[in-house]
C-alpha cells in the first residue's frame, strides 16, 4: 500500500497531510500522486498554491518533454484541483484562492486543449452554461467551465443575463445533453425554474 512519505513534492505531501481528513481521500491521492510522475507532481502543487506562472512553464516543459497533453491535464492539472475542491469545501480556503487556482489551471489548460482538439479526442459530452436572465454574476459559472473543460466536457458558454430562448437555442443547435445556469441573487434563483418549465414547454426536459 502506498504511503505518504513514498510521494516525491514536499509541498503535495505537505497538503495531503494537513488538509485531508477522510481516510478514503487520503487513500485516493496518495495512491494516485505516488504512481504520477515527479513533474506533474509539481505542476499540481504549482496549481494548489496558485501560482499560473509556473504552472504555465512546467506545461510548457512537460511537452516539451514529449509527455503526453492527456497525461498531463489529468496527472497534473486535474489531480491538483482535487486537493484545491477538497480544501475549499472543507473552508480551508475560499473564492479569491480558488480563483487564484482556477487561474493557474487555465495557464495549463491553454497549451492542452488545443492539442486535444487538433488530436480528435471526442469529448465526454457537451454541456451549454449560462447565468440567468437578470443576473450578471459569473464567478462561479467560470469555474464550474474550467473544471468542465480540464474534465474533457466540451462547454458551450453563454455568457451572463441569459434568456430561456438562448439556452434552448444553444441547446437544440449544439445537441447538449446537459444544461449548467448560474445565479447568485436570491431576486434571479427562481429564473432557474422558470428556464426548467421553458424546457419542459419546448418538449426538451428528457433530452437534458
Amino acid at each position: 500500500m502506498a504511503e505518504l512519505t513514498d510521494i516525491a513534492n514536499e509541498t503535495i505531501r505537505r497538503e495531503i497531510e494537513e488538509y485531508l481528513d477522510r481516510p478514503e481521500e487520503i487513500e485516493r491521492n496518495v495512491g494516485l500522486f505516488v504512481r504520477v510522475r515527479p513533474l506533474m507532481q509539481e505542476i499540481a502543487a504549482a496549481l494548489i498554491e496558485g501560482d499560473d506562472g509556473t504552472v504555465d512553464r512546467l506545461t510548457k516543459q512537460a511537452l516539451g518533454e514529449g509527455i503526453d497533453a492527456l497525461e498531463i491535464m489529468d496527472d497534473g492539472l486535474i489531480s491538483g484541483m482535487g486537493i484545491v475542491g477538497i480544501k475549499f469545501r472543507d473552508t480551508f480556503i475560499f473564492v479569491p484562492e480558488v480563483l487564484a487556482c482556477a487561474r493557474a489551471m487555465k495557464a495549463g489548460m491553454a497549451y492542452i486543449e488545443p492539442i486535444l482538439s487538433a488530436s480528435g479526442v471526442k469529448p465526454l459530452a457537451t454541456v451549454v452554461m449560462g447565468t440567468v436572465k437578470g443576473d450578471l454574476h459569473d464567478i462561479g459559472k467560470n469555474l464550474c467551465i474550467m473544471m468542465l473543460r480540464g474534465s474533457g466536457f466540451s462547454v458551450i458558454d453563454l455568457g451572463v443575463d441569459t434568456s430561456d430562448d438562448e439556452f434552448i437555442d444553444a441547446v437544440e443547435e449544439h445537441k447538449a445533453p446537459i444544461l449548467g445556469m448560474s445565479a447568485l441573487l436570491t431576486t434571479t434563483m427562481p429564473n432557474m425554474g422558470k428556464t426548467i418549465e421553458a424546457f419542459i414547454d419546448a418538449d426538451l426536459r428528457e433530452d437534458v
